[in-house]
């Protein structure tokens, strides 16, 4: 008898990078799968705040055909954890030394209880024009930026970094988190030991909340740059997984 039953559609990986970042810090991690014939697709995070950006990310997220398996790095781990059930199609969660917030948190909060972050000691407050005049947004010092955020890293790719990146908006800090994703959904989680911008201690109390598969590297916040292939693994744990 011929096996009628219907394969699962395939998954797509969508990368939703995080705070002071763009979606060029996931370069290594695309190239990786791509060579093994994963789809996927990086999302642009507007970083203008927890609604804001929510909004955008479901409306991605939910446009893209079939199943979607949701990464999100850093603060664009509270933008899935938002985002990923109001798109409909996600199917599971990674989060790369990434904030799992429960709702009702402010991340504001959650950051200043961190022993391992020396992140609100680097930054540097500016304004952007927004319909009731400016508003705040904050940007990582160029001086600070390679030992609170890339320390791992060279020196070069961490100037280049610091150079080119995008600063977020106080409401990302301030706005209350919505109902988690991942009460509903299987998550994985990447904890960066020696992660001193979100916080080794915070993201792994988040991780083993939301009883996450996690996997700990000796690495910094940005994992994804500078330890792709230990990122692409975790990635594939949940395909296989989700499979």
């Amino acid at each position: 008898m011929t096996d009628t039953t219907a394969a699962p559609a395939p998954i797509t990986v969508a990368l939703v990078h995080g705070a002071f970042a763009d979606s060029s810090g996931w370069s290594g991690v695309v190239e990786e799968l791509q060579a093994e014939f994963v789809s996927v697709q990086a999302i642009i995070n507007p970083l203008r705040g927890i609604s804001h950006d929510t909004d955008y990310v479901a409306s991605a997220l939910g446009q893209i055909p079939g199943r979607v398996l949701a990464v999100g790095h850093s603060y664009g781990g509270a933008i899935i954890t938002n985002a990923a059930t109001r798109a409909g199609n996600v199917v599971g969660l990674v989060y790369v030394a990434a904030f799992a917030p429960d709702e009702g948190e402010v991340l504001g909060d959650i950051t200043a209880g961190s022993k391992d972050s020396v992140l609100n000691t680097a930054l540097v407050e500016l304004q952007y024009p927004s319909p009731d005049g400016h508003a705040t947004e904050y940007a990582i010092h160029p001086d600070h930026f390679h030992h609170a955020f890339a320390a791992d890293v060279s020196e070069t790719e961490a100037r280049v970094m610091a150079a080119v990146q995008r600063p977020v908006a106080a409401a990302a800090f301030t706005e209350k988190s919505g109902p988690p994703a991942w009460k509903e959904l299987p998550s994985w989680a990447i904890v960066a030991g020696a992660d001193t911008a979100a916080g080794a201690d915070v993201v792994r109390a988040m991780a083993k909340r939301a009883n996450a598969t996690s996997v700990e590297v000796d690495a910094s916040h940005v994992v994804m740059v500078s330890q792709p292939a230990a990122v692409t693994a975790v990635i594939h744990q949940a395909l296989e997984a989700l499979t």
